[in-house]
């Protein structure tokens, strides 16, 4: 993903603070399997909807 324009990159929403997150350098390897935006609300899962 290199040389790719912040407004192009992929997108998800958390589903603890239902605010949107973009993809991240860090994540490259596993981003279908990222769910949350931060390690907080990883903690805070147990208060989120399942979808």
């Amino acid at each position: 993903m290199k040389d790719v324009k912040k407004q192009h990159l992929p997108e998800k929403t958390c589903p603890v603070c239902n605010r949107p997150f973009m993809w991240r350098a860090k994540w490259a390897r596993h981003w279908n399997e990222v769910i949350y935006c931060s390690q907080k609300c990883r903690r805070k899962k147990s208060s989120a909807k399942t979808v």
